[in-house]
């Protein structure tokens, strides 16, 4: 069950979502992950693009950037173009130079509200890293160190009430739990029995 080059395959054989891309959202709570399962799991794929959402939001704007992705990546991958982000400098605050992404077999959309409204429509599969929320923060505010309390702060408040208006883990089709020797997949909400093409009958 942790055997990701087995889940890569099975995402591989997706249909299409956006455009030639089969799109797999990686979403959860801050600190639970997702860049780091990612990243394997991209690796997995062979090197698969990851496109990170902190590159879209602001410190003004930490949870809308759903007009910037649309304009910026879905609109074009969906035409088979390459999309063009301008990724955000948490230092300097402010937009970096653009970067591309062309269309690949499997790209992956990485952070927090990744499965959002607005995004799933163009999504072959809908990841969800499992950490409770408490501990997912902690984990964080850890990482970040003290000089960043005050962001975290305010974050918490902003995440809270962007899953309560737009939750992404009832329509997760798969659940991911860390384990000591990787991964565990599990079957996400929005799967129904015999429906699943992220899990194998029995598992989870």
């Amino acid at each position: 069950m942790n055997d990701l080059a087995d889940r890569a395959r099975r995402l591989r054989t997706l249909p299409p979502s956006c455009g030639p891309v089969r799109l797999i959202a990686v979403d959860g709570h801050a600190g639970s992950g997702k860049t780091t399962f990612a990243g394997r799991l991209a690796t997995a794929l062979g090197g698969a693009p990851v496109l990170h959402l902190d590159d879209l939001a602001t410190h003004e704007e930490l949870f809308a950037w759903t007009d910037r992705l649309r304009a910026q990546v879905l609109d074009p991958l969906s035409r088979g173009e390459p999309a063009r982000c301008t990724p955000y400098d948490w230092t300097a605050r402010r937009f970096g130079p653009a970067r591309t992404l062309e269309p690949a077999p499997v790209i992956l959309i990485e952070g927090v509200g990744a499965g959002r409204t607005a995004v799933r429509p163009f999504l072959a599969g809908l990841l969800w890293l499992e950490l409770e929320r408490g501990r997912s923060w902690e984990r964080g505010r850890l990482r970040d160190g003290p000089g960043l309390t005050d962001f975290w702060d305010g974050w918490t408040v902003a995440e809270q009430r962007h899953f309560a208006d737009d939750p992404s883990y009832p329509f997760a089709d798969a659940v991911i739990r860390q384990v000591p020797a990787g991964y565990v997949w599990l079957e996400g909400p929005h799967v129904t029995a015999g429906t699943s093409r992220f899990l194998t009958q029995g598992e989870g």
